[in-house]
């Protein structure tokens, strides 16, 4: 049975084709920077080199159509024909309270999430047009949906409640639903297996951090809280995204700006985050360099983007009683050195002792602490893919 894994970000596809028989992964790869001109497609098959075909990719359906062709040309695909895949397995970001689980995807299911589109307006669209490129493409391969949301549905009510009016939510589903789920399930049960204990008995705490960043905290097994809300717009200062801000700036920039709530909408979700901060990127390499070439803006946004996954790993840490595993991973978790070494500095009164020279690594998974930390901190690349397969086997 081979499954094929689509991974549509707000900015990037990631893709997967894996044989189930043995999870052998036939060809993978990523489109980075869908709707920049500096955007390009990155493409790895079993047993061959890698290739880039760097190119404007303008939006999603554009880049889906080019990962097809790849899988199926003759001299670098690994299929004749799209016949060959069994399953479609989609990563869907927000599912609402109407799935608590994974689904085959049918018309009533793809109107529900063009209904929850309000709710993730980055994420919906690029999930739907994966969905439907697939079921032009291959009209009689089921597509499954597995969804972000789908893994905090342990949250006990103090957690995904808010202090806002009761029918808000039991009329209008105001509460906090969570996202990159299947991540934060991978690199949480993958970390207590590095670590030899019983997922059952650990306090484990999984820094997402991307373009889209969300932190949760995960206690036998269970998540009780984690960073993202109603919509992946709460919590970390992210790529675009503004993460936690006073509720009261909205009414007052409307009135000051003569913005409609429309516009603040927008600027919230594609203008904030450290791209508003810096005015330069919601890239963090290109961050980096203009920080290192004398960017003051630049830097404080990377300063600020630290201090909130601080904040946060300290007040997990209070609410579950203490913590035993720390886990980075996603782009800048696994790849932005320097950033770990910010987010963990000063925090030896909670037990986490980092190794700076262990730290010096990029995109593999490894234990950064030192042996006598009382906190492990693991470093582990996501496959979010993997378990999306997983799902649509099953």
């Amino acid at each position: 049975m081979k499954v094929f894994v689509l991974n549509c970000g707000s900015s990037s596809l990631k893709y997967q084709l894996i044989n189930m028989e043995g999870e052998t992964v036939l060809a993978k790869g990523l489109v980075e920077k869908i709707g920049e001109k500096s955007s390009v497609l990155k493409h790895k098959a079993l047993n061959k080199e890698e290739i880039k075909i760097s190119e404007k990719i303008a939006a999603h359906n554009k880049a889906i159509k080019m990962v097809l062709d790849v899988l199926q040309d003759e001299k670098i695909g690994v299929i004749k024909n799209m016949d060959e895949i069994s399953a479609v397995g989609h990563r869907v970001v927000h599912g609402g309270e109407k799935f608590s689980g994974s689904v085959l995807i049918n018309d009533a299911v793809s109107e529900a999430l063009r209904e929850n589109i309000k709710l993730a307006p980055l994420h919906n669209p690029a999930n739907l047009i994966g969905i439907e490129v697939s079921q032009k493409l291959m009209p009689d391969t089921p597509n499954v949906g597995v969804f972000d949301t789908a893994f905090h549905y342990s949250m006990p009510e103090q957690a995904f409640l808010y202090a806002v009016p009761y029918s808000w939510y039991k009329e209008n589903g105001v509460r906090r639903y969570g996202f990159h789920g299947t991540s934060h399930k991978f690199v949480s049960e993958r970390a207590s297996e590095l670590d030899g204990r019983n997922y059952e008995d650990l306090k484990i705490i999984t820094c997402h951090l991307g373009n889209g960043a969300s932190i949760a905290a995960i206690d036998k097994g269970r998540v009780v809280d984690t960073s993202m809300g109603l919509t992946p717009l709460e919590g970390l200062v992210m790529g675009t995204r503004s993460g936690d801000i006073d509720p009261g700036i909205i009414p007052y920039i409307m009135k000051e700006r003569n913005l409609s709530i429309e516009d603040v909408d927008e600027v919230l979700n594609k203008e904030s985050g450290v791209l508003g901060i810096s005015g330069v990127s919601n890239d963090f390499r290109d961050l980096s360099e203009a920080a290192e070439a004398g960017s003051r803006k630049s830097e404080l946004a990377l300063e600020i983007f630290c201090r909130r996954v601080k904040k946060y790993i300290g007040s997990y840490t209070a609410v579950m009683g203490g913590v035993d595993i720390i886990v980075f991973t996603a782009g800048i978790g696994e790849n932005a050195v320097e950033v770990r070494e910010i987010i963990l500095s000063d925090m030896e009164y909670f037990g986490i002792c980092l190794d700076k020279e262990k730290n010096k690594c990029r995109g593999e998974e490894i234990k950064i602490s030192k042996e006598e930390s009382a906190v492990k901190v693991y470093v582990i690349p996501t496959n979010e893919e993997l378990v999306i397969a997983r799902e649509t086997k099953k």
